[in-house]
């Protein structure tokens, strides 16, 4: 059986390029007999950006939520905060800090995407590869699923345990990079790559009438509504073949080459296809949300099965440190 893992920042709500992107596929890895999977909310991470506890409480449940709502198995996996395990992270966090040379986090994407403007860049971003390799050796994964952007960071995580390996013996399993070849880059709805940083996302658990505002939003160029129009060009096109199956597809694109059909009626289709698609989804998001409760006890009860293997990796890094 492979140990599969995966953690998620809690720096906003989940939204469609999320969930074409990372949620759905690592579900789908989740649901194969073979695989045990971990899934932590990434939530001492966010705190390099997220400075309202209060937000970082609100975005950490509906996360959560989102994973619950699109088919993660917290009985059958691992699912919980990184914060309610964060003595274990942290603890690891420093024995790790101690091996890690200066130029290896220096070299890091995360540090030089902002080293321009270091007064910036906190403590935390700087270590930010050290916490991510505690996070993922601690519960010995085998794999981790991550974008090509992630990769490097994945390679400090096996290197810094490799280290720990040699210099004080062998303990960690050395996790692997799972690239998704085929997991395409998601469109916002101003053609750059959806993303919470650049506030062009699109967030299907919207109530109906926030969601049909947001689709609204998707750019597109000033053909009439009576003449034909490219679908290959047109970001409300790519949006929705995202979604739709092959017939769909075709129907859209016979349309748009027809005439008489505009960008409004598009969006409308894209917006219907949303509820429709996701409509199970959105039901049991709102579920979640709404019973705050009911998702603290899935997240505490994942916890408590995750500090059983946090507790047996640590004891045994205690003792090749002589600290037990």
């Amino acid at each position: 059986m492979s140990r599969i893992l995966t953690g998620i920042q809690a720096s906003g709500r989940p939204h469609l390029g999320n969930i074409l992107g990372a949620i759905e596929p690592a579900v789908a890895l989740s649901q194969k007999p073979e695989n045990e999977s971990f899934l932590f909310i990434a939530d001492l991470h966010s705190l390099t950006t997220v400075k309202d506890p209060a937000l970082l409480q609100s975005n950490t449940a509906a996360v959560a939520s989102a994973w619950l709502a699109c088919g993660f198995d917290a009985e059958k996996n691992f699912f919980y905060r990184q914060s309610r395990l964060a003595g274990f992270h942290t603890e690891l966090l420093w024995y790790l800090s101690c091996l890690t040379p200066y130029p290896m986090l220096a070299n890091a994407h995360s540090f030089k995407e902002k080293s321009d403007k270091l007064s910036d860049v906190n403590a935390g971003l700087f270590t930010y590869p050290v916490l991510q390799a505690a996070d993922i050796i601690l519960y010995q994964a085998n794999f981790v699923p991550v974008g090509k952007d992630q990769k490097q960071h994945l390679e400090m995580s096996k290197d810094i345990a490799a280290t720990f390996n040699r210099v004080f013996g062998e303990v960690f399993v050395l996790p692997e990079p799972l690239i998704n070849e085929s997991v395409m880059t998601i469109p916002g709805i101003d053609g750059q790559k959806m993303s919470k940083s650049y506030n062009n996302y699109i967030d299907i658990f919207l109530p109906e009438k926030e969601l049909d505002k947001q689709i609204k939003r998707i750019v597109t160029d000033a053909t009439p509504l009576e003449e034909p129009k490219n679908p290959d060009t047109c970001l409300v096109f790519k949006l929705y073949a995202l979604l739709a199956d092959e017939s769909q597809i075709s129907a859209m694109r016979e349309k748009y080459m027809a005439g008489g059909y505009g960008y409004g009626h598009a969006k409308k289709e894209f917006l219907e296809l949303i509820l429709t698609k996701y409509k199970k989804q959105r039901e049991v998001f709102n579920f979640y949300m709404e019973n705050p409760d009911e998702l603290e006890a899935k997240l505490r009860n994942g916890e408590e099965k995750a500090k059983e293997i946090a507790s047996q990796t640590m004891n045994e890094v205690r003792k090749l440190l002589k600290f037990a």
